[in-house]
């Protein structure tokens, strides 16, 4: 095209549509192929996906992307990571597919061992918010936008029926993307003044929903960082308001879950107090928990550094992709004779439970959509289905249905660690299928609210 780069994308089948210099016929990316160009481009140290004149390298680094950036306040290494022995770390483990019949037959055995006597029927609360109403009855959405839809009205009827959607909160939706999550519990909010939100996402995000609250007066701020980094109690926000918290997440990945639940329930209540400041009396697990009276967004709270955690809803995604380094759940698996060996082999096999469903996940991912269509979930779905999903000797072992059966106990036994853990933090928690399995595969929800025995009586 006039104007454009002449440089032939093979990767892309089309031509690079950066604009050049006045009088060259390459962008800058591709000026190595102008004839008449003697200067010489290397890759980027910093990332190799692109090339610098080595002439201007010093200069590139200076303002490079992906040079390192300061950290933020709330930035402390590892605060998150959860395991600290070095000896307990698990060494490199063998492929799944490595293990012979036998193997992999103990590993089922010692499954359903460690899940016998567990809750492991979920009971089905599938709601909406009257938020939503107007988007789902919306015609011009396509079929993958009213799945993400109906999703996000669920979690929000859920926070409703746990008396979360309420003023005197700060909201922080953990793997933010593009923040639809936070963007309708706004809207659901929409009576309440001056609602601070929290979106924590580690990657920059395109197509943020961000733009659609500028004529609102909620708060939303961003925290680009690695939830395993992330101390809460250094956020300009809550160090000010000092406000309780609800944390929310629609299909938070794998580690990222548990990163999130000890974010939540151990380093915000524990942690940063201030070099300068003389250590708080240690409280009572009780007081740890306690939940605030509510209070307007303007106020401060009259408890010191006590910061609680009203409540805890995340729709949980990719078991595949936990991690026993961040596991919060280590406690339960060794108490039932399992250790980060066998977490390693149920985290593979709880890809099982999406096996065989890649035609109609594909078929999801090719539907027409409107304003979804960039959202990630079917990524997810579609990573899951591929995971194990036919390259082992289970092939002639067990059927489709006895694997999905096997992946949705390991995924469960999972899950069970991380509501024991939140019990023993004094909460009462809880999972339940909060979505069909048509509309998301990943359709289990869990919430936690402050056990209500650590909720102090109110004098009226």
């Amino acid at each position: 095209e006039a104007g454009r780069c002449a440089h032939f994308v093979l990767r892309k089948r089309r031509f690079c549509r950066m604009v050049p210099a006045p009088g060259r016929r390459f962008c800058g990316e591709h000026g190595h192929e102008e004839e008449q160009n003697d200067r010489k481009r290397i890759p980027c140290p910093l990332d190799p996906k692109h090339t610098v004149y080595e002439d201007q390298l010093q200069k590139h680094l200076k303002k490079c992307n992906s040079r390192e950036k300061p950290k933020p306040v709330y930035f402390v290494q590892d605060i998150n990571a959860g395991l600290k022995d070095v000896a307990e770390i698990p060494e490199k483990q063998v492929p799944l597919s490595s293990l012979s019949i036998e193997e992999l037959q103990n590993l089922i055995i010692k499954l359903k061992k460690a899940s016998n006597g567990l809750e492991l029927h979920l009971k089905e609360q599938i709601l909406s918010h009257q938020a939503l109403q107007e988007a789902l009855n919306d015609p011009k959405n396509g079929e993958s936008a009213f799945k993400h839809l109906k999703q996000q009205a669920s979690i929000l009827g859920n926070m409703e029926k746990l008396h979360l959607l309420g003023p005197g909160r700060c909201f922080i939706e953990f793997g933010a993307g593009r923040g639809k999550l936070s963007h309708w519990v706004d809207v659901a909010l929409q009576n309440v003044e001056s609602v601070p939100f929290l979106l924590v996402e580690r990657a920059t995000t395109r197509f943020k929903v961000d733009g659609k609250h500028k004529r609102r007066d909620s708060i939303f701020e961003r925290l680009q960082v690695d939830i395993q980094h992330l101390c809460l109690n250094k956020v300009p926000v809550l160090e000010k308001k000092k406000l309780p918290v609800v944390g929310i997440g629609k299909h938070l990945c794998g580690a990222a879950t548990d990163l999130a639940l000890r974010c939540l329930v151990e380093s915000y209540t524990t942690c940063c107090d201030g070099e300068d400041e003389e250590p708080a009396p240690k409280r009572s697990r009780a007081a740890q928990t306690e939940v605030a009276p509510h209070k307007s967004a303007g106020n401060e709270s009259t408890t010191g550094d006590h910061k609680p955690v009203a409540g805890i809803v995340i729709a949980l995604c990719c078991h595949h992709k936990c991690d026993w380094t961040h596991y919060v759940g280590r406690e339960f698996f060794k108490s039932v004779g399992l250790g980060p060996v066998e977490f390693h082999y149920f985290q593979r096999m709880s890809s099982w439970a999406t096996c065989g469903m890649q035609e109609t996940t594909s078929k999801a991912s090719k539907s027409e959509d409107s304003e979804d269509q960039t959202d990630d979930t079917e990524e997810h779905e579609q990573t899951l289905s591929r995971t194990e999903s036919g390259s082992d000797t289970l092939q002639g072992m067990l059927s489709v249905e006895e694997r999905k059966e096997i992946g949705c106990l390991c995924k469960r036994l999972i899950d069970h660690g991380r509501i024991e853990y939140l019990q023993q933090q004094g909460y009462k928690a809880a999972l339940q299928y909060y979505t069909e399995s048509a509309v998301s595969l990943e359709n289990v929800l869990l919430t936690a609210v402050p056990s209500p025995s650590l909720i102090p009586e109110r004098t009226i």
